[in-house]
C-alpha cells in the first residue's frame, strides 16, 4: 500500500520543523453555505482537517459540539451529507472523517470506506471504538487506504496504551484531560507525563486536543507533541461570529505555534 496522506504530511511537516494545526469542524454547522466556507477557509491555515459528523448521541462531546451537532441534524445534514461537503470542498489538506460508530454502520463500513476512499479521505476517527472492541471493523479500515486514529486518554495504563496503539496509524489523538469536549482556561498539569507516556508506546505522531481556547495554550502543547487540535472554541466561534472570525483565531493559533520550536 502506498504511503498515506497524513504520513506524507508529518514528513513534511518534520521537515519544515513546524507542528501541525489541525481544526475540527462540525459538518453543516452553522449552515451548509457556512460550513463549506469555513472548511475552505481552514484549508488555508491548517494542515488536516477533521471533519465531524453529526450524531444524536454524542456522549463525548460537550455543550458547543453538542449544540453544534443537533442544529446539523435539524438542518439535514447526514453522514452521506458529510461527503458530499468533502467532496465539494476540494480540500488541499489530508481530510480526517471524526464519527461516532452507529453512522458509519448505518451507512455500511464497506461502502463507507468506498465512498471515503474515492473522495481521497485520509483517516478515520471513530470516538466510541476502543481498540479490539471490533476487529472486523478495524480489520477493513487498515485494508483501506483510510488510516484508523486512535483516541487515547490520559488514565490510559501502559499495558493497555500499548494495545491502544498497536493497530493505529496516521497519529494518535491524546485527549488533553479528563471530561467531555469544550474550551477550558488551563491545560492539565500532567498533560508532560501523558505525552511522554505516548511517545514510549508509539513512533506515531501525538496530535493533542480536548479545551486548546488559547493561542498561549497551543503554543504549550506544540512545545509537548507534533500536532494541536482546536474544536469547541473554533466551533464556538464559526457559530457567534462567523467564518472570518473563525480563520483569525486559526491565525492566531498558527502564530503562536510558530514561535515554538517543532519536535524532530
Amino acid at each position: 500500500m502506498s504511503e498515506s496522506r497524513l504520513d506524507i504530511t508529518w514528513a513534511q511537516l518534520r521537515a519544515d520543523g513546524r507542528n501541525a494545526l489541525i481544526p475540527y469542524l462540525t459538518a453543516g454547522y452553522p449552515t451548509t453555505a457556512a460550513s463549506l466556507a469555513a472548511l475552505r477557509a481552514a484549508a488555508n491555515v491548517a494542515d488536516i482537517i477533521e471533519v465531524g459528523v453529526p450524531f444524536s448521541d454524542p456522549l463525548a462531546d460537550g455543550p458547543t459540539i453538542q449544540r453544534s451537532t443537533f442544529e446539523a441534524l435539524q438542518q439535514g445534514m447526514t453522514l452521506r451529507g458529510t461527503l458530499d461537503l468533502i467532496a465539494k470542498a476540494e480540500l488541499p489538506r489530508p481530510v480526517v472523517v471524526f464519527s461516532y460508530l452507529n453512522p458509519v454502520l448505518s451507512y455500511g463500513i464497506e461502502r463507507f470506506l468506498r465512498d471515503a476512499t474515492a473522495l481521497g479521505v485520509a483517516g478515520l476517527l471513530l470516538t466510541d471504538l476502543p481498540a479490539g472492541n471490533d476487529p472486523a471493523i478495524e480489520s477493513a479500515v487498515a485494508a483501506s487506504s483510510l488510516d484508523l486514529i486512535r483516541l487515547v486518554a490520559p488514565t490510559t495504563r501502559p499495558e493497555r496504551l500499548r494495545q491502544a496503539v498497536a493497530g493505529a496509524a496516521g497519529f494518535i489523538y491524546l485527549v488533553a484531560r479528563l471530561g467531555v469536549t469544550g474550551a477550558s482556561t488551563a491545560l492539565a498539569a500532567d498533560l508532560p507525563g501523558s505525552v511522554a507516556a505516548v511517545r514510549a508506546a508509539t513512533s506515531l505522531p501525538i496530535a493533542v486536543g480536548f479545551g486548546i481556547s488559547t493561542p498561549a495554550q497551543a503554543a504549550k502543547v506544540a512545545g509537548l507533541a507534533d500536532g494541536v487540535v482546536v474544536g469547541s472554541a473554533l466551533v464556538d466561534i464559526l457559530g457567534t461570529r462567523g467564518v472570518g472570525a473563525a480563520t483569525d483565531f486559526l491565525r492566531g493559533l498558527r502564530d503562536a505555534m510558530d514561535g515554538v520550536e517543532a519536535r524532530r
